[in-house]
């Protein structure tokens, strides 16, 4: 991690010895007493934590912040047809650290029920991969993270005046590389399931306006498609 996470209540109590961030502090940025690292308020200020000292049990630390936290990310939601969980695992990470400020997993045509069930989505687990994507972007930015809802049930809740695109390997007109730049305007991003789109989810996507779009004619792991297409949509909305 480039950057140790805090919420703001951590930030009055020793850090638990068994709490990842100290096996990292300790073990791999090699700190001790009287040494700083690059910390951050969790959605708020960059600034420097210092080690004051050790013990057995935990890690005694003490902050200065920079200031004001830096501004979010433009708005770019990002909609996925639920994946297997160590697919979702990997997304979370990276997208968050390719600034997503959303991320929806839906449910669609195709999608395994038996995946909603996982222990990612059951217990706060998800919340452990967007914080690591944040930290690896140097960011204190974490994005909203929802699941459950229905394909049709989350473009029926989105607003106005965003560009909508999904990506469809099979069906779609057009590259995303063709798009025009679209600087400062929300972007909203839809991924199918493993399995794809079925005809249905197709069909909603149309009627909300989704203009469907693809990454060229080879055919990509979803966790890859994300990575690829967040790319791309980043250089054209923070164009000039």
């Amino acid at each position: 991690m480039n950057l140790v996470l805090f919420s703001p209540e951590e930030t009055g109590r020793p850090l638990p010895r068994a709490d990842r961030r100290a096996d990292h502090i300790v073990e791999v940025l090699r700190r001790k007493p009287g040494d700083t690292f690059d910390a951050g308020l969790i959605n708020g200020p960059h600034g420097k934590a210092t080690l004051v000292r050790t013990t057995p049990d935990a890690l005694h630390l003490t902050f200065a912040w920079d200031g004001v936290p830096p501004p979010p990310p433009s708005a770019l939601t990002l909609l996925v047809g639920l994946p297997r969980p160590q697919t979702a695992r990997d997304i979370l990470r990276d997208a968050t650290t390719m600034g997503a400020t959303t991320l929806c997993f839906v449910t669609t045509g195709r999608s395994e029920p038996s995946y909603a069930r996982s222990k990612l989505w059951t217990t706060d687990e998800w919340r452990r991969h967007v914080l690591a994507g944040a930290e690896q972007a140097f960011s204190t930015f974490v994005p909203e993270v929802k699941s459950g809802d229905t394909l049709e049930a989350a473009v029926g809740s989105l607003p106005d005046g965003t560009t909508r695109l999904a990506l469809d390997h099979y069906e779609a007109a057009h590259p995303l590389a063709a798009v025009q730049p679209m600087p400062g305007r929300p972007v909203v991003l839809a991924i199918g399931p493993e399995r794809g789109w079925t005809q249905r989810d197709r069909a909603i996507l149309r009627a909300a306006r989704f203009d469907l779009v693809h990454l060229g004619r080879r055919v990509l792991r979803t966790e890859t498609a994300v990575i690829a297409a967040l790319t791309l949509i980043r250089a054209k909305t923070e164009a000039g």
